[in-house]
């Protein structure tokens, strides 16, 4: 089929694609990603773009405010290219770079970041020094038995495995070494396997280090590890890259489930978003991807699934049922993670559908099965966990908290990104509003942190009541009705990066107070 191109700017980037291609799909394959929180059904009305030319058909106008119909914007989602096509992309129309607090310093080049303070450091991945007596005529053992027979009194395993590629070179290694060598084993399953071999003991004897992984919702965060001394070494996030399959993960089974190569999308997706890290931290910390021999992953049960490529379309049918709560670790190959392709991958055990590995990993790091004291550990992202208990009992609860907390469903809600709004001073008197965003520059939108921020200082000076009522007869222009109802101005169009006013509705705080409550915890 012939294939036509679109062109997006202001990137001035260009792809060939075939006739009847949305315009959602021509981004990703442009490397753009647009917001988008219901998965391309065109119901959230977040990935405005604007055809400048071109032929396009659009399947259905969807969720689209009039004022930005009169503009001549469009949903990518809805669009399909019938010609070669130029397309605009507005700001806040487009996912940028996330803000991760992971810690003041992405890039640790003090050694004095302990990850494992307060434990007992037993890496499941080590590099072991040994010396073997060389073969004679009367000693003849083959050269794996006697490093099987060396490595029992190491790793108090009998199990001791090998792969057919470390095992060709076994025999040069010894020889080479003198019968000094260093092996790289892992265990697991309560076997040990020998995953490297190098000779000698110190001179150009290789590193090992490991991952870390938390796979939330919204973000994805990696921290780099010293397997030897249990520091790290370096830590980075951003957002994840499965976002435009829908905000939520009910958004995210459904497209996995209903559309023919939709879970491949979405292990791919997650996929990127971690070797798109680990692209940025390991040339920082001046390591090889050979050297990473382990990574472990903490993740919701459905973001477990879909990391692994197992299908997650029970999770959300009665009776809620996970394909896996447990998995067998697995090789970095077969998942197509960019570190040692031999590298074993472990991902933390879930309890049920919507109590997964993340929740446990929290739970195990806090030391609350270890405490007398009942303690409460809550995490709240677009899913709410919670564990209550202590050394003798424990019981777990999950909700659907929502993507408000992240921007979903509010008008100018956006992710914790470059404009984002993340503070509100509002005088009480002249009703006069100071913001401060991320990045310090030109507001596009109000991120998490800010909606927080505007609920509480609202409710404070009286422009919500109680129940979340906007109370339209306070003196000031800022309050007005439009196209939703009545809303509070933050940010006048002058002043914004997309030139138009920055609101909060009172349909947004009813969206925020519904997610509030989803997580609301009866002290009775």
């Amino acid at each position: 089929m012939e294939r036509v191109t679109v062109l997006f700017n202001p990137d001035n980037l260009a792809v060939q694609v075939e006739p009847g291609t949305s315009l959602m799909q021509a981004a990703t394959m442009a490397g753009i990603e647009l917001v988008s929180s219901c998965g391309g059904d065109g119901t959230c009305g977040r990935c405005l773009v604007k055809v400048q030319d071109g032929q396009v058909s659009v399947a259905n106008a969807g969720n689209i405010s009039p004022s930005a119909k009169q503009t001549g914007l469009v949903l990518a989602c809805q669009t399909c290219v019938n010609s070669s096509v130029v397309v605009d992309i507005p700001g806040e129309s487009r996912l940028d770079e996330h803000q991760v607090l992971l810690d003041e310093n992405t890039f640790l080049m003090e050694k004095d970041i302990d990850l494992a303070d307060g434990f007992t450091f037993k890496p499941l991945c080590r590099k072991i020094q040994l010396t073997l007596s060389p073969p004679t005529l009367e000693e003849n053992v083959a050269d794996w038995t006697r490093l099987q027979a060396a490595l029992r009194a190491e790793v108090a395993c009998t199990d001791i495995r090998i792969s057919l590629s470390v095992l060709r070179r076994v025999a040069a290694v010894l020889r080479t070494g003198n019968w000094q060598v260093t092996v790289t084993v892992s265990q697991v399953n309560g076997c040990a396997e020998v995953i490297a071999i190098e000779p000698g003991h110190e001179a150009n004897v290789n590193r090992v280090y490991g991952l870390a992984i938390d796979i939330g919702t919204t973000t994805v965060a990696v921290h780099l590890v010293d397997l030897d001394s249990g520091l790290t070494i370096g830590k980075k996030g951003s957002y994840n890259k499965q976002a435009r399959f829908g905000d939520d993960v009910i958004s995210r089974i459904i497209h996995s489930s209903e559309r023919p190569t939709g879970l491949d999308e979405l292990h791919q997706a997650v996929m990127d978003s971690v070797n798109e890290l680990l692209a940025e931290l390991l040339p920082l910390s001046q390591i090889n991807a050979e050297e990473v021999h382990l990574v472990t992953v903490a993740a919701n049960t459905t973001m477990t699934h879909l990391f692994l490529g197992l299908s997650p379309k029970f999770i959300r049918l009665e009776p809620y049922i996970p394909l896996a709560a447990e998995t067998p670790p697995v090789r970095a190959k077969e998942l197509g993670l960019n570190v040692n392709p031999d590298a074993y991958v472990a991902c933390f055990p879930s309890v049920a559908s919507y109590v997964g590995g993340d929740i446990v990993a929290g739970t195990l790091v806090t030391n609350l099965a270890q405490e007398n004291e009942v303690t409460l550990f809550i995490d709240i992202g677009t899913n709410g966990e919670m564990v209550l208990g202590n050394k003798d009992w424990m019981v777990a609860a999950a909700c659907s908290a929502g993507p408000a907390f992240e921007g979903g469903g509010i008008v100018h809600g956006m992710r914790a990104m470059k404009g984002a709004i993340d503070n509100v001073e509002i005088d009480p008197i002249s009703f006069n509003v100071e913001v401060s965003t991320i990045g310090r520059c030109s507001a596009k939108g109000i991120c998490g942190s800010g909606l927080i921020d505007c609920l509480a200082t609202f409710y404070e000076i009286g422009i919500i009541d109680r129940a979340g009522k906007m109370q339209n007869d306070i003196s000031t222009s800022r309050m007005r009705e439009g196209d939703e109802g009545w809303e509070f101005v933050l940010v006048y169009g002058e002043e914004a990066a997309s030139g138009k006013d920055i609101v909060l509705t009172e349909n947004d705080i009813k969206n925020l107070l519904r997610a509030k409550a989803a997580v609301y915890i009866n002290p009775t």
